[in-house]
């Protein structure tokens, strides 16, 4: 059974691009074009990880990732944040707010598997 991710992200070419990496490498992709969708579809469906933009319209990356952690079922999944938010602290604000991980945008097609891959747990 393929891994389910999750992919929180409102900009179609960055869902299109991380949607067919992924499934090209046989994962299932459960796209979620806003924050509140996406905290509805991982409490409904919980995915293997979830991959989440920070800029997101009306409810930030941050405030979707602290609401998934408040969930005790989502307790154990990954989240990654993949931003284009690079200034000083924002990793540390990301990971403050209950992401696992920090990929920066723009993500380089060859290495990023392996850079998320390494978040799953054992």
């Amino acid at each position: 059974m393929s891994k389910r991710i999750l992919v929180i992200e409102d900009n179609e070419q960055n869902l299109y691009l991380v949607t067919f990496l992924l499934e090209r490498s046989g994962y299932q992709v459960l796209p979620a074009k806003d924050g509140p969708a996406g905290i509805l579809l991982a409490e409904q469906n919980p995915p293997d990880m979830i991959l989440l933009d920070i800029q997101l319209p009306g409810m930030d990356g941050y405030a979707v990732a602290q609401k998934l952690r408040r969930n005790q079922r989502l307790a154990s999944v990954p989240i990654v944040a993949v931003t284009s938010y690079a200034m000083v602290g924002d990793r540390e604000r990301g990971l403050a707010a209950g992401c696992n991980g920090y990929i920066e945008k723009p993500i380089n097609p060859d290495t990023f598997l392996e850079e998320i891959e390494q978040y799953f747990v054992a």
